[in-house]
């Protein structure tokens, strides 16, 4: 049986300073360097390695999920902090942009690249 020794995921930016703002100062993630690009550490020691892709195309799919205790004042707390949350059509959101009918609160903002990022209430609707 193959024996990893790490694993990690990564997604691409087309501007590593921008990111570094975003998921440090506004998000508050630890952020560092690794292979010159960027690398997070999420919330229980994971990581994920952000490079920069100057034709880079957001992904229409969700690259990272926060599960969070309370979801509304997270969402309050991001907002104002200039995160604006996103609205799809399919979903039904309430006025904050969370959607309830998945059994979980989840609800979705863009990182400055595009790429989608998930909020996740920790209970289970």
């Amino acid at each position: 049986m193959v024996q990893y020794m790490d694993a990690f995921s990564g997604f691409a930016v087309p501007d590593l300073d921008v990111a570094r703002s975003f998921y440090g100062d506004v998000l508050g993630l630890e952020v560092g360097e690794e292979m010159g690009q960027l690398a997070l550490t999420l919330p229980g020691g994971a990581r994920v390695f952000v490079y920069q892709k100057d034709d880079h195309e957001p992904a229409v799919f969700t690259v990272l999920n926060f599960v969070v205790g309370d979801i509304e004042p997270t969402i309050d707390e991001m907002v104002g902090k200039g995160v604006q949350f996103e609205f799809y059509d399919g979903y039904d959101q309430d006025a904050r942009g969370i959607s309830r009918g998945m059994g979980v609160e989840i609800a979705w903002f863009t990182d400055p690249a595009g790429n989608i990022v998930a909020l996740i209430g920790n209970e289970i609707t």
